[in-house]
């Protein structure tokens, strides 16, 4: 059998996966769940009827993301990951005959999802600094009339967080819907949720993979108008969010206090490792999210990549992405794991 046309030269998302001492590669949190999390976690799963379907529609969970956010579970979507997500987005609103625009260099997988359900993909590029070129924008949207238009803010791999002014650029200049992806939400210091409204076509995703603790756990959620949600819900499978999964991410939701402190503590962190960056001989991007974009200033960046993977430090090779030529992005872990970062990074440029 031959696969679809469209996707015979697509590949899929691949991140290595390595035994190194220090892996600071995939954006994860370095820190596990609160304890007392998962002590609740596994007296939850105690009481499950394992042999009854999951709650369809989730409730519990969008109550618990609802109130969080300041809005009713019928403005809340859950999927497993925020993939999953942006493809309830795509199977809704996009389709054959229907565009997505994206702005690059950012997350692969907007296009990715996009390309696999049909949809044609339409790109932007961004500025020289990696902002979003506004004139750029206009001339996307002009010529494509895209039916929905990816924004990632925190911006991954970059680190950029996008301004209110520009999603309120785009609200006006696009006739789709505008999806702001703020995996890294929670290490930003604003967040578009608070641009929602029900006479608006923008959506918000967030995961609880990064700043919960809970990448294993693959769940993801959007904050949007109900009218959007309800179009969303039709395209996904029955049962699509297993019993397990929901009570983990009603029973995280109980624990914001910890959350903030880790995020606080990442923050922190980050400050330190771009402050050791800006020691060494790379050149480095501000980050608003829990990732620090870097090229070194002489050498290859592949060869950096290997030197810091010999020395059992992973970070995630961005030097042969276009527009990233020589260029890396590392995780900010624990401080203990920073540090072994940077001693390593400064082993490998001498």
């Amino acid at each position: 059998m031959k696969v679809r046309d469209d996707l015979d030269q697509l590949e899929g998302y691949h991140s290595p996966q390595v035994d190194v001492a220090v892996r600071l590669n995939t954006n994860e949190s370095p820190y596990p769940p609160p304890a007392a999390w998962q002590d609740a976690f596994a007296e939850e799963v105690k009481r499950i009827q394992f042999q009854r379907y999951p709650d369809r529609e989730a409730t519990a969970l969008r109550a618990a993301i609802g109130d969080q956010h300041g809005v009713g579970p019928e403005c809340v979507l859950a999927a497993n990951g925020s993939n999953e997500v942006i493809q309830a987005v795509c199977l809704a609103f996009g389709g054959a005959g229907r565009s997505a625009a994206v702005f690059k260099p950012t997350y692969l997988m907007h296009s990715h999802i996009a390309r696999i359900t049909g949809t044609t993909v339409v790109e932007g590029e961004r500025g020289p600094d990696f902002s979003l070129d506004l004139d750029e924008v206009e001339r996307v949207v002009s010529a494509h009339a895209p039916a929905i238009t990816f924004l990632c803010s925190p911006n991954n791999p970059t680190g950029r967080l996008e301004p209110p002014e520009a999603v309120d650029r785009l609200l006006a200049l696009t006739p789709g819907l505008v999806v702001v992806d703020e995996a890294y939400g929670q290490f930003a210091p604003r967040s578009a949720i608070e641009q929602i409204a029900d006479d608006r076509p923008l959506v918000v995703v967030r995961t609880f993979s990064k700043t919960w603790s809970m990448a294993a756990a693959r769940l993801g959620y959007l904050v949007g108008p109900a009218e959007i949600v309800r179009a969303l819900e039709g395209v996904l499978l029955p049962y699509h969010l297993d019993t397990v999964k929901q009570a983990a991410g009603r029973l995280a939701l109980r624990y914001k206090t910890e959350m903030e402190e880790r995020v606080a503590s990442i923050v922190e962190e980050r400050g330190r490792l771009v402050a050791g960056l800006s020691d060494l001989a790379v050149d480095v991007w501000p980050s608003a999210a829990n990732f620090i974009l870097f090229r070194p200033q002489a050498g290859d960046g592949d060869a950096v990549w290997q030197g810091l993977l010999d020395r059992s430090v992973l970070v995630r090779n961005c030097a042969s992405w276009p527009r990233l030529e020589g260029c890396l992005r590392v995780t900010v872990g624990t401080p203990e794991e920073n540090e072994a970062f940077l001693a390593a990074l400064a082993e490998v440029l001498g």
